[in-house]
């Protein structure tokens, strides 16, 4: 008989082949198309990544380029800058040495006064330069922009660096009888501020002195600068690209636009967000060189506004901001091309797509059918496999079930035994008396009511063991709500007398908790591990103090029960099998391995629960043990 369910089920197997195949080839087709878009994303994104990089690479050479272009000529005209101060000084040197010569015989001051005012009124380098001579105790002899200060102690003069300048020519001059020297000084046409000073210094020794000249390099300097501009100015670069050069207050002194040359960077409305692009680049340059992404308003010859990448470097002696760029739509007609070439490339394949996908769905459609045929077979023959193999299964569950059942029942027989034989012996010896001292004619009332009396206790006590017993081989399978501390005790009573024999002693430490579930596999669980534990024991020797220790208490929505014992724990081994079916340690005529396994069967599919064993070390009154922990949690509502 075959139900409705496998009905459809077959139909499945059936028609799943043919409509997977045609399922497929839209996925696929969809896929490739898919992959086309992304293919096109990635060399879209390849190509603005090698454009950037090229490009980043070529603006950087190029600045680089005038960068070292304008050092080239910054040390050439230091260099030509240190001929002309040393020409100068040598002539003045000249002179005064001529003049001392030829007047020998006359009295110094007369010389010296001569040489004075010989070297007063001379000037060179577009009369910028002119002589100094001081004492090299640092008394000013000759200083023909301020005579005023001739005449006047230097010596502890400090430029606005701090350095004591005739100081320091005058430890210089000790050591070579010229020199050049670096310094900061006051100049008369900008006298605001100090300004940077080369300078060569020379001894004159007949008179002590030493004559010297300078230039401040910043003026010295103008025509070069004049000169790189208009280098700058000149160079022609691919793509209408362009070199500017700003200076560290913000003016333009090289653009490819005039117009913007001598006015103020920000005024010029170059960029969006104009200030703050002015200010980031001036920052860059502060601290060496970098690259720097914004919105140019206006590209020169389209002026339509466009994304710019610019590297600029800061060139400080100079206080310049040198700087190019590149436009990123440059690279769009490259990226147009690209698109067009993919979808070229796209449309043939899906062309050969469509005809090999159609040849392959019409053959694959007729080996589904055919394979769907078969598998039906397959199918039916595999449905009666599974029922037998599911019947032999439960046959076998049956057995382990029954088995573990008559092992508890032999279990409980001994138990009975054990709790039975002191009341029985109670009773006889009892009724022994009463017949001895009633043959005798000793019997008194007060004996015979007190010995009826324990009879009727000790029957009474038998009667209330007969109950227990009954109640936990009843096979009542509805749940129903429990004291876990009372099913503990009731567990304990029933193997009380076997463990007392054994002088095993058993520390509770129970929280009373409520839960709903099954009440007698829960004892059959719990004697189950009770007596593993007590069966460990039993191997020890006499003088071995044995325990088994139960606690249990609330664990958020479940009661955890842990039972652990002092035996020495399970050997690291066999851990991992105690819980199979037909494991044991003991004698084939002692067990049948099966009671841990329904413990944790009975635990975890009937009661919802879990059993979990660990080897523990704890400590109980301040001495160390060692045994198997036994760990069952059961949720309080199943």
């Amino acid at each position: 008989m075959i139900f409705q369910n496998e009905k459809q089920l077959l139909k499945i197997i059936k028609y799943t082949p043919s409509i997977f195949i045609l399922t497929i080839s839209i996925i696929t087709l969809t896929i490739q198309f898919a992959e086309n878009n992304r293919t096109f994303e990635i060399e879209k994104e390849k190509i603005r990544t090698e454009f950037s990089t090229r490009n980043k690479n070529i603006i950087k050479q190029e600045i680089n380029e005038v960068y070292d272009f304008i050092k080239r000529e910054q040390q050439s005209t230091k260099k030509e800058l240190k001929e002309s101060l040393k020409n100068a000084v040598n002539n003045a040197y000249a002179i005064t040495n001529t003049i001392y010569q030829n007047n020998l015989d006359k009295d110094p001051t007369f010389i010296k006064n001569l040489v004075v005012d010989a070297l007063r009124n001379i000037r060179f380098n577009k009369n910028r330069g002119y002589f100094f001579i001081y004492e090299n105790t640092g008394k000013n002899i000759l200083l023909p922009h301020n005579p005023e200060l001739e005449g006047k102690d230097f010596w502890k003069h400090k430029d606005s660096k701090g350095a004591y300048v005739i100081q320091d020519m005058v430890n210089l001059l000790k050591k070579k009888d010229e020199s050049f020297y670096q310094w900061h000084w006051f100049n008369p046409t900008k006298p605001d501020k100090q300004k940077t000073k080369i300078g060569l210094v020379r001894n004159f020794k007949p008179f002590n002195w030493f004559i010297g000249t300078g230039e401040y390099i910043e003026e010295y300097e103008v025509e070069t600068k004049e000169k790189i501009l208009e280098y700058v100015k000149n160079l022609n670069l691919n793509n209408e690209g362009y070199i500017f050069v700003i200076d560290y207050d913000l003016i333009y002194l090289s653009h490819i636009r005039e117009d913007y040359i001598g006015n103020h960077a920000i005024k010029n409305n170059d960029a969006v967000g104009t200030k703050k692009v002015i200010n980031d680049l001036l920052d860059i340059a502060k601290k060496g060189e970098g690259y720097y992404n914004y919105i140019q308003n206006k590209k020169p010859g389209s002026d339509q506004p466009t994304k710019k990448v610019s590297f600029v470097k800061g060139l400080d002696n100079w206080s310049w901001i040198i700087g190019t760029g590149f436009y990123e739509d440059d690279m769009n007609e490259a990226i147009i091309q690209k698109r067009k070439d993919l979808d070229k490339k796209f449309e043939v394949y899906v062309y050969q797509s469509l005809k090999v996908t159609a040849l392959i769905t019409f053959i694959l459609l007729l080996l589904s059918i055919y394979f769907s045929r078969i598998l039906q077979k397959k199918f039916m023959k595999y449905k009666k496999e599974i029922k037998e193999h599911i019947n032999k299964n439960t046959k076998q569950q049956n057995i382990m079930a029954q088995k573990t059942k008559m092992a508890a029942m032999g279990e409980m027989i001994g138990n009975i035994a054990h709790q039975w034989r002191q009341p029985l012996s109670t009773i006889t010896t009892t009724a022994t008396g009463l017949k001895l001292q009633k043959e005798m004619d000793i019997l008194k009332d007060d004996f015979l009511i007190e010995s009826l009396t324990g009879i009727n206790d000790s029957a009474q006590y038998l009667s209330k063991t007969i109950d227990d017993f009954r109640n936990f081989f009843k096979t009542n399978k509805s749940e129903v709500q429990f004291s876990v501390k009372d099913i503990i005790n009731k567990s304990l009573s029933l193997c009380s007398s076997e463990l007392h024999n054994l002088d095993i002693e058993i520390i509770k430490d129970i929280k009373d908790v409520n839960i709903t579930n099954y009440e007698n596999e829960f004892i059959q669980v719990l004697i189950n591990i009770i007596t593993n534990a007590k069966d460990e024991l039993t191997k020890k020797d006499k003088n071995f103090k044995k325990m088994i220790f139960i606690d249990s208490k609330k664990d958020d929505n479940f009661v955890k029960i842990v039972i652990k014992d002092n035996a020495g724990g399970i050997p690291m081994a066999l851990k991992n099998k105690v819980f199979e079916p037909y494991f044991t340690t003991k004698h084939q005529s002692q067990g049948t391995g099966i009671g841990l396994y329904m413990c944790k069967e009975i635990t975890e599919k009937n009661m919802g629960g879990s059993l979990e064993v660990e080897n523990c070390k704890y400590k109980y009154n301040d001495m160390k043990f060692s045994g198997a922990c036994f760990e069952i949690k059961l949720p309080l509502n199943k």
